[in-house]
């Protein structure tokens, strides 16, 4: 781990199956479906440490013996996928938390400048409050994930949270030296980014694999 990355602000998620998907990920031979199926798997995983710390509300409930205490959820959340291949992480966090509304920002990364450029944004109300989960599956430059962050917190997000496949160091510190509030979760740290800005050792264009337009 690079010396500068503040740890309590990122969680490794160390898993059985997450090493084995991630296998699968990273093959260059994976088919379309096997890719989308173990995104999927990880994507559920990953949903279930970022959301560990959504507050509860306690309330009552029958069941057939007698009258018990449970707990309902105490936030509400919002899923941001990160357009296009933030997309592919939505299906299985909803089916995690069924109840969460989901916006959308897009962006691409322009193949010469390596910048990100947006050309489109829709979101739900009430972001204010709200715990959002800003979801994407690389975490590169960060450059992606910096312009989607300060668009959250222009339009009143508080409590976001930074969810992603694999990540590189570089992008891991240029996140928390302008954003030190927003936690990062992600399956794997990866080596670093190459002279093309690409993670490496990672898994190519994650956008590409899932949709199968690579």
């Amino acid at each position: 781990m690079h010396p500068e990355i503040n740890e309590s602000k990122l969680t490794v998620v160390d898993h059985p199956v997450v090493a084995r998907d991630l296998t699968t990920l990273r093959n260059k031979n994976t088919s379309t479906s096997d890719f989308r199926a173990s995104l999927g798997r990880i994507s559920i995983i990953l949903a279930y440490h970022a959301l560990k710390q959504l507050p509860l509300r306690e309330v009552s409930v029958t069941t057939p013996i007698q009258e018990t205490k449970g707990y309902h959820l105490d936030r509400e959340v919002i899923v941001v996928p990160i357009l296009r291949a933030g997309l592919g992480l939505v299906d299985a966090i909803t089916r995690f938390i069924p109840e969460a509304r989901i916006g959308h920002l897009g962006m691409y990364r322009d193949e010469q400048t390596h910048q990100p450029v947006d050309y489109y944004s829709k979101l739900p109300k009430g972001i204010e409050d709200a715990f959002v989960l800003l979801v994407d599956p690389m975490l590169a430059t960060g450059g992606s994930a910096l312009d989607s962050i300060g668009y959250l917190k222009e339009k009143g997000a508080k409590n976001i949270r930074f969810m992603c496949l694999i990540s590189a160091p570089e992008g891991i510190l240029n996140v928390q030296k302008q954003h030190p509030d927003v936690s990062i979760i992600t399956a794997a740290v990866d080596e670093k980014l190459n002279d093309d800005k690409f993670i490496v050792p990672g898994l190519g264009d994650a956008g590409d694999r899932v949709f199968g337009t690579g």
